[in-house]
């Protein structure tokens, strides 16, 4: 079916944007990385943007807890269960063998447990900058610009995707970071009505992009694979920073 003039002339605009900007445009590009078509439209080029920094608000601890195996399957999609990672933070309640429901070894993950702020910022931005590494993520009670700015920066030099948690959302500001994104757990359900616990689901919002929509959407985990429940609002392009 062919698109409408009105798209067409959209997404050619949103292309000339990007290239004057500096983004690479892929004509041609076919497959996406995280296999979540509806999700990826929203960003530049439909696709998951790597080698850039994903910022993640919890309100709860149980959101930190679906954030993190959010994270744990975006990470096996992009680097094929292969990559070695480091986690930053001081909380320490996080369980290592559970990441490997979501494809994640534990040998995989290098621990840094920290306490005062400034250190835990320190060590992640000279994480982000091991290009050897296949992604940091790192558990910061609050960002100010300066300082998204300064990991932006850095993981634009050794393409290292970095995924900032921040555990206090009453204080949420504008940031440099490419999405800005909150997970909520949801009740999971199991296949053809079976008693007991079932496959993981999460609400993710994606409130914030860089030159892309926002977007709602429900998504499992199952079978080692995520896959998309529904999609509930996306809202027009916004060429626009991140902001509060």
């Amino acid at each position: 079916m062919q698109k409408p003039l009105q798209k067409i002339i959209i997404e050619r605009l949103q292309r000339e944007i990007l290239d004057l900007e500096g983004f690479k445009t892929k004509v041609h590009y076919t497959k996406t990385k995280l296999g979540l078509r509806t999700l990826e439209d929203n960003f530049p080029n439909q696709t998951f943007p790597t080698g850039t920094i994903h910022e993640f608000v919890s309100e709860k601890p149980e959101h930190t807890a679906c954030t993190s195996a959010f994270i744990s399957g975006v990470l096996t999609k992009l680097n094929d269960q292969n990559g070695i990672y480091i986690w930053i933070g001081k909380q320490k309640q996080l369980f290592p063998v559970g990441l490997k429901k979501f494809g994640i070894q534990p040998h995989q993950i290098i621990f840094i447990n920290l306490v005062k702020p400034k250190d835990i910022l320190w060590a992640t931005e000279e994480a982000l900058k091991c290009k050897s590494l296949s992604g940091v993520i790192s558990e910061l009670e609050d960002i100010t610009f300066a300082q998204s700015q300064r990991l932006q920066l850095t993981v634009e030099k050794s393409k290292v995707t970095g995924f900032i948690l921040r555990t206090q959302s009453e204080r949420i500001h504008a940031t440099a970071c490419a999405a800005r994104w909150k997970i909520k757990p949801l009740a999971s359900e199991n296949e053809n009505n079976l008693p007991g616990v079932g496959f993981s689901k999460w609400q993710v919002d994606l409130l914030k992009v860089r030159n892309g929509n926002t977007t709602s959407c429900i998504i499992t985990y199952h079978h080692g694979q995520l896959a998309i429940v529904e999609t509930e609002n996306t809202y027009p392009f916004t060429h626009q920073a991140i902001g509060s």
